[in-house]
């Protein structure tokens, strides 16, 4: 399953899940890509869970309220050589993570084609500090988290692990996107089925103002420091 992607550097993918901060294993519980290619068209079917490739037969076991974690890499397996500057994703790639939830039947077998997604929460851009998400993973070495909504009814979930680098994305079709899908069985006491739900494709434009947007300004891909909104729906609170 450790397919070489050595020679791309400039991209990223969700190679790992952590429950906890207890890393589950390469490749385990996860519907993840094989090569390191960005989607770039909103309308592509490859937006839910990316460019196909790996597919585990394993569900995580979760319970509402815990801390998941998702480790990015620019290849399989970690850095490439000593040092390597863009392990987890090269650092020009600026732009917000986002995490979203659709109820499934199963989590190993289910399509991700038409199902009904909710976004949980998204990390975006800091415009005091002229920080971007991906600057925060790169920091906590790879990882990005977020937490399974206390109120969720219990069942089987995907969870839409998505980075949008936004580098390019003053030209149409520039912006890049970054997904993976991690099959999760939720364990919780909670009831709530959200009915505020978006389908991907088709939750974005090409046009939106988050996604064809020049973020360099004056040299610096820093928004010149004005406030940035990540594309998509607010995340669901309970």
């Amino acid at each position: 399953m450790g397919q070489s992607v050595v020679g791309f550097v400039l991209c990223g993918l969700v190679t790992k899940i952590s429950v906890n901060s207890v890393d589950q294993g390469q490749l385990v519980g996860l519907r993840a890509p094989n090569n390191p290619n960005p989607v770039v068209n909103v309308n592509d079917p490859n937006m839910a869970c990316g460019q196909p490739g790996y597919r585990s037969n394993v569900i995580i076991n979760v319970k509402a309220g815990d801390k998941i974690g998702a480790f990015w890499g620019h290849a399989i397996g970690g850095a490439q050589w000593p040092g390597d500057p863009a392990e987890y994703i090269d650092r020009s790639h600026k732009g917000p993570i986002m995490n979203y939830m659709a109820k499934v039947d199963n989590a190993a077998t289910s399509s991700a084609a038409g199902l009904k997604w909710f976004k949980v929460s998204e990390e975006s851009f800091h415009a005091g500090q002229k920080r971007w998400a991906v600057d925060d993973m790169v920091a906590n070495k790879g990882w990005s988290y977020t937490t399974i909504p206390t109120c969720v009814a219990p069942g089987q979930y995907l969870l839409r692990v998505e980075l949008l680098a936004l580098h390019s994305a003053y030209g149409n079709m520039g912006a890049q996107f970054y997904q993976s899908c991690a099959q999760l069985n939720v364990s919780s006491s909670g009831t709530l089925v959200p009915t505020q739900t978006v389908s991907i494709p088709g939750l974005y434009q090409q046009n939106d103002p988050s996604i064809l947007i020049q973020i360099w300004v004056n040299g610096k891909d820093d928004n010149g420091g004005r406030p940035y909104k990540a594309p998509g729906p607010t995340p669901m609170t309970c």
